[in-house]
């Protein structure tokens, strides 16, 4: 039985260091396969298995789909970063964790190691209110604020939203008044990724979740494609395969409580 509990309110004092927090539990193994999609985000997730491993896990964005088998007995909260907050959380540019799965307590940053210690031993599923006790305490003076709203305001620009197609790079260094290597530059180390290898992240991602809504022209349009050919084309190179073959086989998202591998 998989028993996922209601999303929790993001507490006030965490909003300007975590996005979202989801807390799961996973008590038989999930049948089938399950994919999980490309994510510009940088997760920390506290993790305890079915034999009581707990792990404290740094899980940073991934450029492609993975497919995978599900597993059982595990607990999980996980806490996906703010951009800009990877390096004052974790010590190392979101850049260096791209693709890896590295243990707080392996990270450079003395803060990594403090925030580990302070939440291994918790359960998951009650961890959130010592966590908001905690985090602010060893984030506040890690951070650059002028740099983080700029980065911010990059990546709000750069996101799919349906009322409006997502920015280009060029105009959104231009509305900055950044060059557009700066603009590199601040994703590299705040993101994981450049902005345009973000920008087509969210425009994939969206169509994956949106594929039957509408048709493929119009999906291509409202993500921000020049046409339905590119469209085709980004979604093979980052899902492993064209999306009329994945809307055909749609496949159940995973979280990283399910698919995380051992470090």
């Amino acid at each position: 039985m998989t028993i996922a509990e209601p999303l929790p309110t993001t507490p006030e004092a965490l909003r300007p260091w975590v996005a979202e927090v989801r807390t799961m539990s996973f008590t038989d193994p999930p049948e089938g396969t399950f994919v999980q999609l490309p994510d510009a985000g940088t997760k920390v997730v506290l993790r305890v298995t079915g034999d009581g491993r707990r792990d404290v896990l740094a899980v940073g964005p991934r450029v492609r789909a993975a497919y995978h088998e599900g597993k059982a007995h595990i607990a999980c909260v996980e806490l996906r970063l703010a951009p800009g907050t990877a390096r004052a959380l974790l010590g190392v540019p979101a850049a260096g964790l791209v693709g890896r799965v590295v243990p707080l307590d392996a990270l450079p940053g003395g803060v990594a190691r403090r925030f580990a210690r302070e939440v291994r031993w918790l359960d998951p599923r009650e961890a959130l209110p010592r966590i908001a006790e905690v985090l602010p305490g060893l984030l506040a003076e890690q951070a650059d604020p002028a740099r983080t709203a700029l980065l911010r305001a990059g990546v709000a620009a750069l996101s799919v939203r349906m009322d409006r197609s997502p920015a280009q790079v060029q105009d959104v260094a231009r509305e900055l008044s950044v060059s557009e290597r700066q603009l590199r530059n601040l994703f590299s180390d705040g993101v994981g990724v450049s902005p345009k290898h973000y920008a087509r992240i969210e425009r994939v991602r969206t169509v994956a979740a949106r594929a039957g809504s509408a048709g493929w022209s119009e999906l291509a349009a409202a993500t921000g494609y020049f046409d339905q050919s590119h469209m085709t084309t980004d979604f093979r190179a980052l899902m492993g395969v064209p999306p009329r073959s994945y809307f055909r086989g749609r496949l159940p998202a995973t979280t990283p409580c399910q698919s995380i591998r051992q470090p």
